[in-house]
């Protein structure tokens, strides 16, 4: 894939993610798009990561619910690659509210609940920026080739 053709995002699966053994099902959705996985983590969230993670949500009546289930048990987070990266994982996803995401999404076929709706994606390249920073070094976010992705893009 030609290399201004890379986007990258950030997902994190949450705890209820993780606690439901949704996992393979979750990754799947994104790997069976074509998304290629840079980096992966199983990470037991900190109070001070929470925080910076959520930092844009400091000072809003749920930010503390926010931070109490985020750190609750294990999250898996990831960076995946490919193009549209951002826009096409917060289609696959769907909508925050589980009501009003569509069948065939993340959490329109595996969520009833906002708070626990499986999974966070970055929003836009700035938010990948910081919330990437939360949780990986440079160092652990890999550059490589799948050789699908001549199958895949046809750039």
């Amino acid at each position: 894939m030609n290399n201004d053709l890379k986007e990258k995002t950030f997902i994190l699966l949450k705890p209820d993610a993780i606690q439901r053994g949704l996992t393979g099902k979750i990754i799947s959705r994104f790997e069976e798009k074509g998304l290629k996985i840079v980096a992966a983590k199983l990470v037991q969230v900190t109070r001070e990561q929470a925080e910076r993670h959520y930092d844009v949500h400091k000072g809003k009546r749920f930010f503390e619910s926010l931070v109490e289930f985020i750190t609750s048990a294990p999250c898996l987070a990831l960076v995946l690659e490919g193009r549209n990266a951002i826009k096409l994982c917060r289609r696959i996803m769907g909508a925050t509210e589980p009501l009003d995401a569509d069948p065939g999404t993340i959490r329109g076929d595996f969520s009833l609940d906002v708070k626990h709706n499986l999974v966070h994606g970055s929003d836009c390249p700035d938010s990948y920026a910081h919330e990437v920073k939360v949780y990986f070094t440079e160092q652990e976010i890999l550059d490589y080739r799948l050789e699908l992705e001549s199958w895949i893009y046809y750039a």
